[in-house]
This record gives structure tokens, C-alpha cells and sequence, in this order.
């Protein structure tokens, strides 16, 4: 028995719910709810993997920093002042 409640009792009330919900909105929320369990267990998953990744060098840097610099680069502010200086000398 679980706290006075006996199995015939249960039985009842799972009828009942039955009735008022139906046998398919019940099975929507099961999916629903079975789907947002594993989702949950994956994403606990994926934090300790990350947790392990992380504490297993502590003073690797977390993001890689390059100086290269592109060989061409193009002022636009300084190509549009030539443009507008060799308008100037036309007039």
C-alpha cells in the first residue's frame, strides 16, 4: 500500500484521466515530456565534457591569435578624396 492508497483506487483515477484526456493527448504528453528528458540528460552530458575539456590545461590559452596581415588592403575614404581632387582639376 502506498500511504492508504490501494491499487483499486489508482486504477480509478488513471480511468478517470483517461476519460477526461484521451488515450492520444496522453501519449503527446508523454513524447513530449520523455523528449524533454533526454534533452536535459544530453545537455548535462555535453557540460561535463565540456567541464573536463576545460580543467584539463588550465593555462592553454582559449583562443588562438594570428598577426598575419592581409597584403592588400584598399582605403575607400582615400581613393573617393583622389577621385574628388581629380574632379576639381577638370573644372
Amino acid at each position: 500500500m502506498l500511504g492508504g492508497i490501494s491499487i483499486w483506487q489508482l486504477l480509478i483515477v488513471l480511468g478517470i484521466i483517461i476519460l477526461v484526456f484521451g488515450t492520444k493527448k496522453l501519449r503527446n504528453v508523454g513524447t513530449d515530456l520523455g523528449g524533454a528528458v533526454k534533452g536535459f540528460k544530453k545537455a548535462m552530458h555535453d557540460e561535463e565534457k565540456n567541464k573536463e575539456a576545460d580543467s584539463e590545461d588550465p593555462h592553454q590559452p582559449n583562443a588562438k591569435v594570428s598577426h598575419e596581415e592581409p597584403g592588400n588592403t584598399y582605403d575607400v575614404q582615400a581613393e573617393e578624396k583622389r577621385a574628388a581632387e581629380r574632379n576639381e582639376e577638370r573644372k
